[in-house]
């Protein structure tokens, strides 16, 4: 009688886990092709964007290459499909060397536009604020100075990638604006601060030495000129994981080899 009962207990559980196993089937076997699809997909999207890259990047040295040999109009075009469709890191350095070349040309609000649009662009802090304190830089002594001190001051800050940088601008601003006082003393502030280059040490001397002179237009030149540098090289594109480079410090897809202290 009890292996009766145990036959029957037994063939009680066999039909439960058929059961179950019929119900829970169809989400299981959903569930592996879930990850077999997300797998595919994933793989196919990383080889996409590495064919991407390798593409732009051949574009970006072609276009270089034509700017290294004075070719501005030839470089200009050659950056144009990777300023569109390239990706964000290598966008954005397109975009910033094509308003280097129009500010070259005298053409500064088609530059601060391709400055502008490369700000958009940027995959990290790093590129888009070079490219907001280029646009601030090429506007140095054109744009009303509310205007000039608010791009500036957005750039400003203790973990800003160029807060040193933006600083040495707005003082500048200043002195183009006429405000030669105000300009004095920021460029003395800057050079008691840490992570001041002696670069920026010695423009912010020569600054304070020309207010003094009453040539303040002289410097202010200078300055301007800081905008048209190439941007960082694309080998340095990415961001470091503890965020953006402390002052001083090389910054690394999508950071200048000597940004961002003097990629400016």
């Amino acid at each position: 009688m009890s292996d009766f009962i145990d036959e029957v207990d037994e063939q009680l559980r066999a039909d439960r886990y058929r059961e179950l196993a019929r119900k829970t089937l169809p989400w299981f076997l959903a569930a592996v092709a879930a990850v077999v699809v997300g797998f595919l997909g994933a793989w196919g999207y990383q080889h996409w964007r590495d064919q991407n890259i390798d593409k732009a990047s051949i574009a970006y040295d072609k276009a270089t290459n034509s700017l290294l040999q004075g070719d501005e109009t030839g470089a200009y075009a050659a950056f144009e499909p990777v300023a569109k469709n390239g990706p964000a890191g290598y966008r954005t350095l397109a975009l910033i060397q094509q308003g280097n070349i129009r500010l070259n040309a005298d053409k500064t609000v088609e530059a601060v536009a391709l400055y502008d649009a490369a700000a958009k662009a940027a995959p990290n802090a790093i590129l888009g604020d070079q490219a907001r304190l280029k646009a601030a830089l090429a506007l140095l002594d054109t744009t009303p100075y509310a205007q000039e001190e608010t791009r500036l001051k957005a750039l400003i800050g203790p973990k800003k990638p160029y807060d040193l940088e933006a600083r040495e601008a707005l003082a500048f601003a200043k002195m183009a604006a006429g405000k030669t006082a105000e300009a004095k003393t920021d460029f003395s502030a800057l050079m008691l601060m840490l992570g001041v280059t002696d670069g920026m040490r010695q423009r912010a001397q020569t600054a304070i030495a020309v207010i003094d002179s009453g040539q303040a237009k002289v410097a202010v030149d200078i300055a301007k000129l800081s905008a048209t540098l190439p941007p960082p090289a694309p080998q340095m594109l990415q961001q470091p994981p503890g965020g953006p480079a402390p002052q001083g410090a090389p910054a690394a897809q999508d950071a200048p080899q000597d940004a961002p202290r003097t990629a400016q």
